[in-house]
């Protein structure tokens, strides 16, 4: 069933503890196409159960920056500790831009949550892209845009630059943010055949050809146009639930609302491929 007017939707009465139907794959990777992510409640799944739904899906991206889950390297947490101040996704992005062959999608499961706050918002792309208006669209059409994990996890990350250790133990291995990475502005999804756009705040830097002070102004543009309300729903976590977005044709952002409590996910991502 639709989540919210704009992005997402439920799914009920499956038990993800059980390798799925063929034919529920397909129907699954469809709603995936179609309304952006799909969010489960009430699963209690082992490491491996959550891995083996994973694979069902696709092939599965070790992140080389998040914290892994110990003896489980094919899982990323996502952690925020009652002292840390900062948590992580804490603006509108969409995982994995930076590298040459962007991931499909993210499988995000709440081990757990804190008792407010925490929720996550979504943003359909379909829609920002849909809403511009033509003049845009055909500006857009040819433009491509540099994405890179470098000013994010990279030495250049302003943490670094700073002293903050405030994500030390979470996010790592700075070395291997080198690569950066140049897709299409606006991409034909591959499953529904729609068009979305295709940057955000998190990993894109400039327009391909532009400088960055050029790019400035109309990726602002673009940024706040996105995250327009009518385009948006808010997921509130509970133990159990999982959120499986698509990362082609959504952002998302996980609100920073909750300190003093402890909020504990493991994160799966699925290889994607070249976008068009």
């Amino acid at each position: 069933m639709p989540f919210s007017a704009a992005v997402g939707a439920v799914v009920t009465g499956v038990d993800l503890r059980e390798p799925l139907p063929d034919k529920e794959i397909v129907a699954l990777r469809r709603a995936l196409g179609e309304y952006g992510v799909v969010f489960f409640r009430d699963q209690d799944l082992t490491p491996e159960q959550y891995i083996s739904f994973a694979e069902q899906q696709g092939d599965i991206n070790v992140n080389r920056f998040f914290a892994s889950v110990p003896g489980h390297p094919k899982i990323a947490e996502v952690l925020k500790e009652p002292d840390h101040k900062r948590n992580i996704g804490g603006g509108w992005h969409t995982d994995h831009t930076y590298d040459h062959i962007p991931a499909m999608a993210s499988i995000l499961y709440a081990r757990e949550v804190p008792s407010r706050g925490g929720d996550t918002l979504f943003s359909n792309m379909y829609l920002a892209y849909e809403t511009l208006s033509e003049g845009m669209k055909e500006m857009l059409s040819g433009m491509r845009a540099v994405h890179s994990s470098r000013h994010t996890f990279g030495r250049a990350a302003k943490r670094y630059r700073t002293g903050d250790d405030e994500l030390e133990g979470r996010i790592g291995n700075p070395d291997d943010a080198t690569q950066d990475a140049v897709h299409p502005v606006v991409v034909t999804h591959p499953i529904s055949g729609r068009k979305s756009l295709y940057v955000n705040s998190g990993f894109t830097t400039h327009f391909d050809g532009w400088t960055q002070e050029e790019s400035a102004p109309l990726l602002r543009y673009l940024y706040q146009h996105g995250a327009k309300s009518e385009f948006t729903g808010r997921f509130r976590w509970e133990k159990g639930s999982i959120a499986f977005w698509d990362n082609r044709a959504t952002w998302h952002y996980a609100l920073n609302d909750y300190h003093g409590q402890r909020r504990y996910m493991h994160r799966i991502t699925l290889e994607g491929e070249a976008l068009h």
